[in-house]
């Protein structure tokens, strides 16, 4: 959809490649792959969304590299576009980190975003 030839919609990082590819695996099968999409909700506007995925919709922007494969969902591409996604563990936490070029601001919690729009973006 929002598609530029030879160039993927987000990239992974090989951590996130790992913790991907061991989510699917621990499957058997069923999960296809992670689903990336975006809702309104927290402080800044938007959140991230990320769920497992046993079909892929005709319609969602699929993304493999090295094994690991994402699924975006049609109204999160544009949002998403050109977002390295990575995986970070900590003492204290472990989760997906996005690295989007779209973002104008984050909340303080890191749980929310808001996007660039019109010539800002």
């Amino acid at each position: 959809m929002f598609a530029i030839p030879g160039k993927q919609a987000v990239t992974l990082t090989s951590s996130a490649i790992a913790q991907i590819k061991s989510l699917m695996e621990g499957s058997e099968g069923r999960v296809k792959g992670l689903k990336l999409g975006v809702k309104k909700g927290g402080c800044a506007g938007m959140e991230y969304t990320m769920a497992y995925a046993e079909t892929v919709d005709p319609h969602d922007e699929v993304v493999e590299q090295d094994g690991a494969r994402v699924l975006i969902a049609p109204m999160a591409q544009m949002f998403l576009f050109g977002t390295e996604i990575d995986y970070r563990t900590s003492f204290l936490e472990s989760g997906f980190v996005f690295n989007n070029p779209n973002v104008s601001e984050a909340c303080g919690c890191g749980e929310s975003v808001s996007f660039k729009v019109g010539e800002e973006a």
